[in-house]
């Protein structure tokens, strides 16, 4: 029996398989000469290239292959005579499975040539098929899979937290609504007839709950979709997203800032080993898009690897904001008061030009701009909170020490107008054995568009869902 192989695995392993008869399949990219095929299937962004014989089914084939067309290959490994690639495969039988017809090609993005990242959102359906998407979509899966790897390794177990809910973790902010009733036949609305028998809605986050489960086994994270109903139309916004959330019990505000750095560090680690090949390429894309010489996609991974990250508390940072715009007579145009919550321009400043493109920790934040679950510090004015800012796209962490303490914790849910009787199980572990535990939240598809350089979050997930499009 023949044996199938993917092209990543043929391309890799040629040398070892040259003149054995192989079987691929895949899609084709380009047909040359009317007779060399650029054969992809996927699994790299590089592609295979297929010699075909001039038999008589071969020259029967020649005049029917499109780009686009999905065929199958038996052919025999040849060493390529050509310096693009190691090796080729020299066809003994073509198997056409799907032919494209040429004029759909050139009214869609997969048409060779360049289209605008736009053009490949409106076509998100044909867009995996793209070298610029499958990379971003490989990059993807292994940033996932390492997530995963890392939690694994270091005793943690991975924690489904409903989707839907009664509450808002965050006690601020728009939720979607989740109904069976009919809301404009019904203008007093009884909850009690409705599905879940009161008022529920799509969860921001499972914090709460994997706190609760952290209070039994130590090690949690959860990594699942959340949803936002802010109208956003932001380039690092999406109102569904992936969000990553350790809790760890037993764990002060110190040991939760060195693992978000050390988790972050070994994400990137991994990807820059693992995925070269697919950085390489969005380099060379980005560096065509932007118009640059030089992208400093690769320099820039690196130096999240190569330097500690910088760790300054709020206070410290309004003190460092205020005197550089009076030392270099720069102008925010959010002026900047203690108590402010800080803006996209005044993280940007301070990790882009204070700390040269070092990612900053900024931890000890006013509790009048932190959620309620954050643990309250001895100076009664500020709460046990971090945010890791990144280059260019800001906040990519934001977590806390959590409060421990039944009455502080109390006390902040009157404070902050938090309805405890919807909450009062959350409130409740703090009279079980309650312990000191951290966590904090990653927003995954800001990790991706960070580590693929991507400008807009819609580029790094299959089918982005913002305010006004659902479609896919």
């Amino acid at each position: 029996m023949i044996k199938k192989y993917s092209v990543k695995k043929l391309l890799n392993q040629g040398k070892f398989l040259l003149n054995k008869k192989v079987l691929v399949e895949g899609w084709i990219r380009s047909f040359r000469y009317s007779i060399f095929i650029s054969l992809n299937d996927g699994s790299t962004i590089q592609n295979l290239q297929i010699v075909l014989s001039t038999n008589k089914l071969d020259k029967i084939i020649m005049k029917k292959i499109t780009i686009g067309s999905s065929i199958r290959v038996i052919g025999i490994v040849k060493k390529s005579l050509g310096k693009k690639q190691y090796i080729e495969l020299q066809s003994l039988d073509i198997t056409i499975y799907k032919l494209v017809n040429q004029k759909i090609i050139q009214k869609s993005i997969l048409q060779p040539k360049r289209h605008s990242f736009k053009k490949l959102r409106e076509q998100a359906h044909l867009r995996f098929q793209t070298n610029i998407f499958s990379c971003i979509m490989r990059i993807r899966h292994h940033i996932a899979f390492c997530i995963h790897k890392y939690f694994h390794e270091h005793g943690f177990f991975y924690l489904h937290t409903p989707i839907i809910t009664t509450s808002n973790c965050e006690g601020t902010g728009k939720m979607f609504q989740i109904t069976t009733m009919d809301l404009k036949k019904n203008k007093l609305i009884d909850y009690e007839k409705d599905f879940f028998k009161c008022k529920t809605y799509l969860s921001v986050s499972g914090q709460l709950e994997a706190e609760t489960a952290s209070l039994g086994l130590g090690k949690v994270y959860t990594f699942g979709p959340v949803f936002r109903a802010e109208n956003s139309n932001t380039s690092r916004h999406l109102s569904e997203f992936w969000m990553i959330e350790p809790e760890i019990a037993f764990y002060h505000l110190e040991e939760n800032i060195n693992l978000a750095e050390k988790f972050l560090k070994f994400v990137i680690r991994y990807i820059v080993e693992n995925s070269m090949e697919d950085l390489i390429f969005l380099n060379k894309c980005l560096e065509q898009c932007k118009k640059k010489k030089k992208n400093d996609l690769l320099e820039k991974l690196e130096i999240i690897l190569k330097f500690p990250f910088k760790k300054i508390s709020y206070t410290e940072t309004i003190k460092i904001l205020d005197k550089e715009e009076k030392k270099k007579n720069i102008k925010f145009s959010h002026p900047i008061i203690w108590g402010m919550d800080l803006k996209s321009e005044h993280e940007q400043y301070l990790v882009d030009k204070y700390f040269k493109k070092i990612p900053v920790i900024i931890f000890d934040y006013p509790c009048s701009i932190k959620a309620f679950y954050m643990r309250m510090n001895n100076d009664g004015k500020t709460v046990r909170a971090m945010d890791i800012l990144f280059p260019e796209i800001g906040e990519i962490i934001g977590g806390s020490q959590r409060e421990e303490r039944y009455d502080m914790l109390l006390q902040r849910m009157k404070d902050t107008n938090i309805d405890f009787n919807k909450l009062w199980w959350y409130l409740d572990t703090r009279r079980f054995g309650s312990v000191p535990h951290s966590g904090f939240g990653l927003g995954f598809d800001r990790l991706v568009q960070f580590i693929t350089g991507m400008n807009n979050i819609r580029d790094v997930i299959p089918f982005p869902r913002t305010p006004n499009n659902a479609e896919f």
